[in-house]
């Protein structure tokens, strides 16, 4: 993984004692709240309804078991005892005081982590496939050209004060797993006829008040000419978009109302009059040298695609058969997996992760996954390299530490956003809903045969739980002081990316798990067999089935 030179470790540190003295100011009454928001949030610092709320990134996902530590140390000295995996992959601590955070902040300088453009109007942690380097499935590892990127947006002098927040998110596997379709800037890395890999660049999504799906702009962008062309869309962006209202001021409005066909000559127009004094010169020993740290770990040679001591293991406890079934994924080094450490137990917060089970995890890590660790958009946890022999070691330890949850991507497996429990933009509390439901399911066998269903759940418009592109999507919403929940069918943010369309009225909080019952019930009597997903069965039969049995009670 990418690590720092002397300018990144010096900016790190910089900026950690610049808010040192503006949080220092703030304590002593020297500005107030209104002055130094502004300062807060371009480091990461959030006021919720209980307290602040430090936001730390974590590019692309991956982190090193060193880091990991870190993390844990921080729940642990300065918090609660946990903190909380986002869907840009980043992680939130809820409770730190605020006299604490230069502290924090400084404690993990020395780890190479920051908070910088976790919040406010500018571009936000690059984000990307979970599996990136490990899976079978893509055409190279995105990772140096998310690394690239945030290099690029960091600090850039045009970029820091856009229009409003804006996120890039990068791909290079046909299965799109990190929603590049409903990015303001979605890059899936292609090749052409030549046989050259550059990036299809697709515009314009996202989700919230006006959720969108993005547009292709470019089928087709040379690696060199990437920057150049993303310095296109931005200034396309800073110029056009809107700045009167914050509703209407994220770049999908602005292509929305330019309409795509137009908006996409804007930026070639831009991109064309570009003079070579201003092109970016990314040497090709840079690219290189970035690429480096991303150079595959030393995987040992002459492994089998099946292990002995894996089948043997199975055979023997059913349980660990089925974490295997539903957790581990096919990777590109022959005696590997890919291991998804589900952070969704039964009846705990979705994405809540304690001191003690990332401490383990860095173990894991450094044991078992060359120190390697990647979080998820979907608020878990994965060891991207991982032996088949060494399976059954790790998934007893996991289970010790109740991270063996067998429900990677099935129902139980809930994006859920903080809402109402944390957030003062929430209309809705969002965390019991999905407590309930992972309750109503809570039977893995069940599970399994409903097989992939994504739930998503959020407290407000503001879509952090991503309930837009849920097969099932759920949102809070707020009725004369009483909190009522709207369900969405259909959303999915794959490579087929699609919004969820409003079946209804919204229901009571206490009636969502028996309407879902229904739906699940339905499903499984009319799909075509146990093969076809929910959401292939909702495509085929349309919503109409699954409207009358979401309300057959009311």
């Amino acid at each position: 993984m990418y690590r720092y030179d002397e300018f990144d470790a010096r900016i790190v540190k910089d900026r950690v004692a610049q808010f040192r003295g503006q949080v220092e100011r703030r304590l002593k009454g020297e500005i107030t709240e209104d002055q130094f928001k502004p300062l807060r949030l371009m480091n990461g610092v959030y006021l919720q309804l209980h307290a602040y709320m430090l936001r730390i990134a974590i590019p692309y996902g991956t982190l090193s078991a060193r880091q990991m530590r870190a993390l844990a140390r921080v729940a642990r000295d300065y918090d609660k005892g946990y903190g909380h995996w986002t869907t840009r992959q980043n992680i939130q601590f809820n409770w730190v005081a605020l006299k604490d955070i230069p502290d924090v902040l400084d404690l993990l300088s020395d780890v190479e982590m920051h908070a910088i453009q976790t919040s406010g109007n500018c571009i936000r942690n690059t984000t990307s496939d979970q599996f990136a380097g490990a899976t079978a499935e893509e055409i190279e590892d995105p990772r140096p050209w998310c690394e690239i990127i945030r290099q690029w947006s960091t600090f850039h002098p045009e970029f820091t004060y856009l229009p409003r927040k804006f996120k890039i998110a990068v791909t290079a596997a046909e299965h799109d797993r990190a929603a590049v379709r409903v990015h303001d800037i979605g890059l899936h890395m292609k090749k052409n006829g030549a046989g050259e890999t550059g990036f299809e660049v697709i515009v314009g999504g996202g989700q919230g008040r006006t959720p969108h799906v993005g547009t292709t702009i470019r089928d087709f962008i040379a690696k060199e000419n990437l920057l150049d062309y993303l310095e296109a869309i931005m200034r396309v962006y800073n110029r056009f978009g809107r700045r009167d209202n914050k509703y209407k001021a994220r770049i999908k409005i602005l292509v929305s109302e330019t309409g795509a066909e137009e908006f996409t000559r804007l930026v070639e127009d831009e991109f064309a009059a570009q003079r070579n004094s201003e092109k970016i010169e990314l040497p090709q020993a840079e690219i290189e040298r970035i690429e480096n740290y991303f150079a595959p770990p030393a995987f040992e040679d002459g492994l089998s695609a099946e292990s002995d001591a894996f089948e043997r293991a199975k055979a023997a406890d059913p349980a660990f058969a089925r974490w295997a079934r539903v957790n581990l994924r096919e990777h590109n080094q022959a005696g590997y997996g890919i291991v998804t450490i589900s952070c969704k137990p039964i009846g705990k917060p979705p994405g809540d992760v304690s001191d003690t089970q990332m401490d383990l995890t860095a173990d894991l890590a450094d044991a078992y996954s060359f120190g390697e660790v990647r979080i998820t958009h979907e608020q878990n946890m994965v060891l991207p390299h991982v032996k088949l022999d060494d399976l059954y070691e790790v998934y007893q330890k996991l289970d010790a530490a109740g991270l063996a949850t067998p429900n990677y991507e099935l129902i139980s497996d809930i994006i859920c956003c903080p809402g109402l429990d944390y957030c003062n933009l929430a209309n809705a509390r969002s965390i019991p809903v999905a407590q309930d439901l992972q309750n109503r399911f809570a039977d893995i066998e069940r599970q399994e045969d409903i097989g992939e269903l994504k739930i998503k759940i959020s407290g407000c418009i503001n879509a952090c739980g991503h309930h837009h592109v849920g097969h099932i999507g759920i949102l809070g919403v707020d009725r004369k002081g009483e909190e009522f929940y709207q369900i969405t069918f259909g959303g999915r943010s794959d490579e087929k990316a699609a919004i969820g369309k409003i079946a209804g009225p919204g229901l009571r909080a206490e009636d969502v798990p028996d309407a879902l019952e229904r739906v699940v019930e339905a499903y499984r009597n009319l799909r075509a067999d146990k093969s076809e997903r929910f959401i292939d069965a909702l495509e085929r039969l349309g919503d109409e089935p699954f409207k009358e049995a979401l309300y057959a009670a009311g």
